[in-house]
């Protein structure tokens, strides 16, 4: 909000140089705060995929949660209003992998019920595949496979 009032006061004052250099700024974070969002749900999405692949089952929660994960992923990802998305592919791809450790440190609490720390998990699982399903799975929704 305080960006905004910036913003008023710099165009009505005729500072359009500062006012764009604000108008890059917020935007940026508002680009920030997307991708943010976009790794909080390929967490939860990381998350129950190596459940599934560490224990060899799966529960209709995991599932919904999957699901519901990659619908918000796609969500947030869609630009509205300019179309096209805040992540490419790659890009996406890349968030997979910064998000895995994240979502391996969660999974640790919650797979075998709790038995494992992170890397003992990960060992049990392949990352690469994980990481291919998951992106897998939003590309598809998005309609892009």
């Amino acid at each position: 909000m305080e960006e905004l009032l910036e913003l008023r006061e710099h165009i009505e004052h005729g500072r359009y140089a500062s006012a764009l250099v604000l108008i890059g700024e917020m935007e940026e974070m508002s680009r920030d705060d997307k991708i943010n969002k976009i790794g909080s749900f390929l967490t939860i999405l990381l998350l129950h995929l190596i459940k599934q692949h560490a224990e060899q089952r799966s529960t209709r929660s995991w599932d919904v949660s999957i699901r519901n994960s990659v619908r918000q992923i796609i969500f947030t990802n869609k630009r509205r209003k300019a179309g096209g998305y805040y992540l490419s592919n790659e890009e996406l791809r890349q968030a997979v992998e910064d998000w895995y450790a994240v979502a391996l440190s969660h999974a640790s609490l919650e797979a075998f019920e709790g038995r494992y720390a992170p890397e003992e998990l990960g060992s049990l699982v392949e990352e690469s595949a994980i990481a291919e399903e998951a992106l897998g799975l939003i590309l598809e929704a998005q309609g892009l496979l």
